[in-house]
C-alpha cells in the first residue's frame, strides 16, 4: 500500500525547514546505508546526531501525530528519528531495499523498518528528476509531490531515487514499526477504517440502519486490530 499524507508540515514550517538545513553540516549519505546500498547510493545526508536533524524531526513527527490519515495507515509503534538528505548534479539512489532492523543513535533500541516514508521539501518545479520510484505487484509507481507532503509505503518495497538533473532536491526520509507487521493487514485495516469514516459523514448517518452498520464495522476493525496487533 502506497499512501500520501498531505501537508503534514505547512508552508511556513517548510520555508523554515529549508533555512535551517541551507546552513546545516552535510557528508556523504553513504555513512548510513548497508553493504550492497553503498554501491548504489549518491546523495548528501545531515548527520543523525546534529542538532538541526533533531529539531526538525520533532517538527515533524509533531505533525503526524496531527494526521489521522497517517495513523489509520500506519498505526505505528515505534517511529525512527526522520533524517535528511539532498540530491543534486545528477545524484541518485539506485534500485535497493531498506535495512530491515534499524538501531536509535541515542538509546540503542532496535526498530523493525515495517514502513518507510519520504516527505518533500523542496517544491517539485524547482528541480528536474529525482522521482522516487517504488516497485510493487502491480508495477513501478514514480512519486514527486508538493514540498511538506510525504509519501509512506512498505519497506519492503524495492525503491529508487532518479538522478536530479537541476536543481537540488531535498527530502525528510525514515521508517516506523507498526503495529501491524504484514502490509496486506494494514491495507485491510486502513481500507476498513476509511469506510468507517465515510459512514460517519453520511447524510445518513443518524439513522438506525447505518448506525448499527457502523457500529458492527467498528466492531470488526477492533477485533481484527486485537487479532493482528503486536506491541
Amino acid at each position: 500500500m502506497l499512501i500520501t499524507i498531505e501537508k503534514v508540515l505547512t508552508a511556513e514550517q517548510v520555508a523554515v525547514a529549508t533555512q535551517k538545513l541551507a546552513t546545516a553540516e552535510w557528508v556523504d549519505g553513504r555513512v548510513t546505508a548497508g553493504y550492497q546500498a553503498q554501491e548504489v547510493k549518491r546523495n548528501a545526508q545531515i548527520p543523525e546526531n546534529s542538532p538541526v536533524a533533531k529539531e526538525l524531526g520533532e517538527m515533524i513527527l509533531a505533525g503526524l501525530a496531527r494526521s489521522p490519515r497517517f495513523m489509520s495507515a500506519a498505526l505505528p509503534l515505534r517511529v525512527f528519528p526522520p533524517m535528511f538528505n539532498s540530491y543534486a548534479g545528477g545524484q541518485t539512489f539506485g534500485t535497493h531495499v531498506d535495512t530491515a532492523i534499524r538501531q536509535f543513535a541515542t538509546t540503542g533500541q532496535r526498530i523493525r523498518t515495517d514502513l518507510s516514508a519520504t516527505l518533500f521539501l523542496t517544491p517539485p518545479e524547482e528541480y528536474d528528476g529525482g522521482e522516487l520510484i517504488v516497485e510493487d505487484s502491480y508495477g513501478e509507481k514514480s512519486v514527486k509531490l508538493a514540498a511538506g507532503d510525504m509519501v509512506l509505503y512498505p519497506a519492503t518495497s524495492l525503491h529508487r531515487v532518479e538522478p536530479v538533473t537541476r536543481g537540488n532536491r531535498i527530502s525528510s526520509f525514515f521508517w516506523m514499526q507498526s503495529m501491524i507487521r504484514q502490509d496486506a493487514h494494514r491495507t485491510l485495516l486502513f481500507d476498513l477504517d476509511e469506510s468507517i469514516q465515510r459512514l460517519a459523514r453520511s447524510p445518513h448517518a443518524a439513522t438506525p440502519e447505518v448506525k448499527q452498520s457502523s457500529v458492527q464495522l467498528t466492531g470488526v476493525y477492533h477485533n481484527l486490530l486485537r487479532q493482528w496487533a503486536e506491541m
